[in-house]
């Protein structure tokens, strides 16, 4: 994959994803971070880029993330993420999730 046409704007736009990041955490989201929500807006929001956008346009796209929309693409994407414990025997998960147990 390429980098996305609107990647060059990502510099210009972190004072508007951290205003947009400090709303969710003010409304109870805890933190959320920049680069999270830039992520969403490349994979998600701004997938089939057909044309150049302005400016003012994406300022308009971040400030009008519905925290819904951002939540269901991070549970997506955590379901697509590997399974962290695909290498580790049954014995190995044992002792990672129950250390105080004797054996």
């Amino acid at each position: 994959m390429g980098v996305h046409p609107h990647s060059k704007y990502f510099e210009e736009m972190k004072p508007v994803l951290k205003s947009k990041a400090e709303e969710f955490k003010i409304i109870g989201y805890g933190a959320i971070s920049i680069q999270d929500l830039w992520d969403f807006l490349i994979n998600k929001k701004w997938k089939k880029v057909q044309e150049e956008m302005r400016m003012y346009e994406l300022v308009s796209d971040i400030l009008t993330i519905k925290i819904g929309d951002f939540m269901n693409y991070k549970t997506i994407e955590a379901y697509r993420s590997p399974n962290w414990f695909e290498d580790i025997n049954e014995d190995e998960l044992e002792e990672l999730l129950y250390p105080d147990k004797t054996k």
